[in-house]
Parts: C-alpha cells; structure tokens; sequence
C-alpha cells in the first residue's frame, strides 16, 4: 500500500531505489573490570591513533568529492579523539576503578557528550552528535566491529537512517547511492550541505521513517519539494519524473556559458563561493561569472601554525591568475565561533557566536590581520581583487579596519612593491546593525555582501543548526527581506555594489525576489559552483519588472508561507517549476 510522506527538501533531485536501512552496530559493553592496567591503556592509546587514521582518510575522501571547505569538519573530529581531558578522564576510569577501556571509553565520552547536549547554547549541543561519532569510531576500533562501509553499496539504493553523520556522508558513492532520507536534521545540517555539494538528493526531518520502512521495499523521493512515497503505485511516473529532471540538468547546460540577463536585459552575476585555490579549476563547466566569496580560514585552520604572508599570497594569486580580470572576494579571516586552530586557544565564551571572532579577532590581533592584507594587497596585481570584512557591526569598526589596509598599502609602497592601487574595501553584512544602516556604511565601503546564514540567525535569534528551533530558519520572512531590501537601497544612495554569499542566494524560492528588492535588486549571487546554471536559468527566464512586482508584494506579506506561496505561484505561472 502506497504511503506518502512529507518531510524537508535538503538537496534537489528525484529518485525510486531499493531501501538500504542504515543499522549502527551494538557494541554491547558490560563494566567488567581489568587487571593488566598498562596493557588496556596501550589498548586504548592504538584505538586513538587508528581512529584518527581512518578519520584522516575519510577527510581526504571528503576533500575529493565535497572540498575542502566541507571536508575541516573531520579536523574537529580528529581533535575530538586526541583531546587531552578526555585522553585523562579515560586513563583515570581504567587506573583509579579498573574499568575495561570500552566501559571507559563509553563512560568518559558519554559525560562529554552530555556536558554538551544540556548547554543553553545550540552550537555545544550540535557538537553533542560530533562526540557521539567519534566516540562510535574509536569504541569500534577498540572492539574491533566494524561500522558500517558505506562505501560497500554496490548497488541502486536509497538510504534511510535516523541520521547521517559527516563521515558517513563523506562515504556515499553517488552511482549507487541514488539519494537518502532522514529521521532529523535540516537544510542546513552537515548532512544536507554535502548533499548538495555531492549532488545527492536527501529529504531529511521525517521524524520516523526508519520505522515506517523494510529492508529492500522500493521507495520514492523527490528532494526539492520533500515529497518521499513507500511503496509508490505508479513506478513509472517516478521514472518519468527522473527523466524531466535529467533532461533539465541537460539543459541547463546552455547557460554555462550565457552572461546572465533578464528577458528585459537587466545584468547581474551569478559567481562562486570556494574554500580553496583548488576549487577554482572547477568554475568554469557551471559558468561562474567571478568569485563572490574565498574564505580565507582554510589558510588557518590546515596549518600548525599562523600561516606565513608568503603561503598567503601563493594561494590568493593562484585563485586571482585563475579568473583573470572577473572580481574575487575574499574574506578576512573568519574565525572563532565553530571554527577553531590547532595552535590558538580562544578564550571561553557562553556564546561563542555572539563572541571574539572574525573581525573583533583581527582587530584585537593587529599583526597577523596586517600579515593577512599584505599578502592580499601583494597578490592583487594578478587579478581584480575585493577584500571583504566578516562580521562587522559598527562604523567604527569598519573604518578601524580599512585604516588598517591604508597603513599597509602605505608599508608597500615605502618598499616599492606592487599592488593595486584601485583594490575594493568592502563588508559582509551579516548583523541586522548594518543592514539598517546601510545608507551610513556605503559612505565608506565599496560593497557589501550579505551573509544570510548568519544574517538569519541573527535576525530571528535562533541558531540554524539547532532542531529545536528549525523552524525559525526562515530566509523569505518578511523581516529579513525588508533587512535586505534596506541594504540594497542604503547602498544604492552611493552606487556601491551588492552581493550576497549565503544559502539565500542560490535558492530558487529566493532569487526572484532578491532580483527586484528595493527596485534595483542584487547585483551579484554567489552560491556553491553547483548550484550556478540552474540559478542564471531562472534569472535569464524572469524579466526584471515583473520580479520588482513580487517582491514589494512579498515585503507586505506577514509571514514566510505566504511569500512561498506567492513565489510558488509566481514561478509556476513560468513553467519553472
């Protein structure tokens, strides 16, 4: 009997495979006690160092099919194993109550775990289910069962879990794995990003689907609307509707290489955003039109130590020798918050994304920022460079920074060597204070570029990566919009450039409204490289006039499902969706 559910569209795609019922193993660990004390923490110790082999592998699997950027996820895993008190908290269970190294394992891990999962603050509680995979990989090592090998699947499946942990995303092989569906998450949990990235369908947050489905039954999905059906009764429609959607993939191969325009020849650009130079060889079979964002960290959080102004400008030049005369943005250093280094310790915060990070790190840390801008401004002969400032919340804090460019720019050209003179200064906006001063800002910033991820979380106090409060990641609310639309005519009264970074902007529920907020719209989309054609194929479809329409509908709306509806419309009326 045919049943069908509705849960969260996390990556677009159809698909109708087999069921593949993802089972974690049960290590069954009593808390029987050992008496060769030396030889269970030698055990434990090679548990470790295997653990954080295989992690490291996983990593480098990772890089190949999500990049880097995704891929540091599995340096935070690898630290979670080797951490230091957690290393001693399991010693001391073995050496103090002769606890077996699983029992101690479990038990040491198990504290951490919920140390985590009672914070008030949703990033520890999202750290909560890294400690739970780590803690899997090493009691599995140490046990020796194996966890399941994703990488075994050869054949046509769709995988149903309660869950998908980063490493096991990391694993998938998209020939076999047609897509996957989840009891939790959402759009913008580990899983779903490389999803997207991997281009794998997934509907995730469909609460209990692990139980609702048997082993080898024939399921469908569709992971743009969230629509999945168990035991679906026309297997042939789903067929069709793969076939459409391969079709459309081979159409949206023509606007590679378009300049993106409105039917009524309004001009914007659709770019990438990269985690490393090595992502830029990629750019040009999506038709990315510059880059709107390179985030720098990955510099950072690869090394041991503060990255040299030499290493820096190697990077930054290839990226700019690869685009040529096309805009590259690239953000200053970002760190703090979920992003940690090896080699620096941040002071503890409540709240760490409310805390010392991005821009109030660097400002506070005046040498290695100036060591960051050297090597940009050295590197901006080879192409047309933008610096960006993250996190910005004040003027004062903007101009504390670009001051700190000129000191440089003058240090260069005391020396006599090279840079840009015409280099763009510019902001993300990312904290509902600027979006609303906007018109105040563009009086010293050569263009922004708003951020929606944490724009968001900001404006609506609720972090994205929490379950509790998912709901609340509501980028077509009204109130956001009108945050954007103020940016966009606070940075038309100094025809300054506008950009945008986040997940908004490769949305296609977005991208018609962004196109005509505040009459003149976005100037310029950056999204992963994937994501590039099908968004210039809705923008090179829509004429400019009827998107200014919508939006200053949309921004009278009062909530986000009327402006869905109303973009839903809009877009079907089209035949674009």
């Amino acid at each position: 009997m045919e049943i069908i559910l509705k849960g969260i569209g996390a990556s677009e795609g159809i698909a109708i495979a087999k069921v593949f019922l993802l089972k974690k193993p049960n290590f069954l660990i009593s808390d029987s006690k050992i008496s060769d004390i030396d030889f269970e923490i030698k055990r434990i110790s090679d548990s470790i160092l295997k653990a954080t082999e295989e992690i490291n592998k996983i990593k480098e699997i990772a890089i190949s099919k999500i990049g880097y950027d995704k891929a540091l996820v599995f340096d935070a895993h690898a630290q979670i194993a080797n951490d230091p008190e957690v290393r001693s908290r399991i010693e001391s269970l073995v050496k103090e109550n002769k606890f077996n190294g699983a029992y101690a394992i479990e038990t040491a891990f198990n504290e951490i775990h919920d140390i985590f999962a009672n914070m008030d603050d949703d990033y520890f509680k999202q750290r909560a289910s890294d400690v739970n995979d780590v803690k899997e990989r090493i009691l599995s090592t140490f046990l020796n069962i194996k966890l399941p090998n994703l990488l075994t699947i050869k054949e046509e499946v769709i995988i149903i879990a309660n869950d998908l942990t980063p490493s096991e995303t990391a694993l998938l092989d998209k020939k076999y794995v047609k897509g996957f569906l989840t009891n939790v998450g959402g759009r913008t949990s580990h899983a779903a990003l490389m999803a997207r990235t991997m281009e794998i369908p997934a509907v995730l947050g469909l609460k209990d689907i692990t139980e609702k489905v048997k082993e080898n039954e024939i399921i469908a999905m569709d992971g743009s609307n969230g629509e999945v059906v168990i035991s679906p009764s026309n297997k042939n429609f789903w067929l069709e509707k793969i076939n459409k959607f391969e079709m459309e993939k081979i159409e949206l191969k023509k606007y590679v290489n378009l300049k993106t325009k409105t039917l009524d020849n309004h001009e914007v650009d659709v770019v990438a955003n990269i985690g490393k130079p090595d992502d830029v060889s990629k750019l040009e079979n999506y038709g990315s039109e510059g880059v709107g964002l390179v985030r720098s960290e990955f510099l950072y959080m690869e090394n041991n130590n503060w990255p040299t102004e030499e290493e820096q400008f190697l990077a930054y030049k290839q990226i700019l020798e690869n685009q040529k005369e096309k805009l590259v943005i690239v953000r200053t250093l970002d760190i703090g918050g979920d992003k940690k280094l090896k080699y620096f310790e941040f002071p503890p915060e409540m709240n760490p994304f409310l805390g010392y990070r991005a821009i109030r790190f660097c400002l506070k840390n005046e040498n290695i920022f100036k060591t960051q801008i050297r090597a940009l401004l050295k590197a901006s002969v080879f192409g047309k460079l933008g610096i960006m400032f993250p996190m910005i919340a004040t003027i004062d804090e903007f101009l504390k920074a670009k001051a700190i460019v000129e000191d440089v720019k003058k240090e260069l050209d005391s020396q006599k060597i090279k840079f840009d003179k015409k280099v763009l200064v510019g902001m993300m906006v990312e904290i509902p204070s600027t979006a609303f001063m906007a018109d105040k800002f563009a009086k010293y910033a050569d263009f922004f570029s708003i951020g929606t991820n944490d724009l968001v979380q900001y404006t609506f106090a609720a972090d994205r990566m929490s379950e509790n409060v998912s709901y609340l990641y509501q980028p077509n609310n009204p109130a956001l919009l009108r945050a954007i639309k103020e940016t966009i005519e606070g940075a038309s009264k100094y025809n300054r450039f506008v950009g945008m970074c986040g997940e908004m902007a490769g949305d296609i529920r977005s991208i018609p409204i962004l196109l005509g907020l505040g009459q003149k719209g976005l100037d310029e989309f950056s999204m992963s490289a994937s994501s590039i054609p099908k968004a210039k194929k809705i923008i090179c479809s829509l004429k400019h006039s009827d998107c200014i329409e919508l939006a200053n509908q949309a921004i009278n709306c009062e909530t986000e499902i009327e402006v869905n509806k109303l973009v839903e419309t809009f877009l079907q009326k089209r035949n674009l969706i």
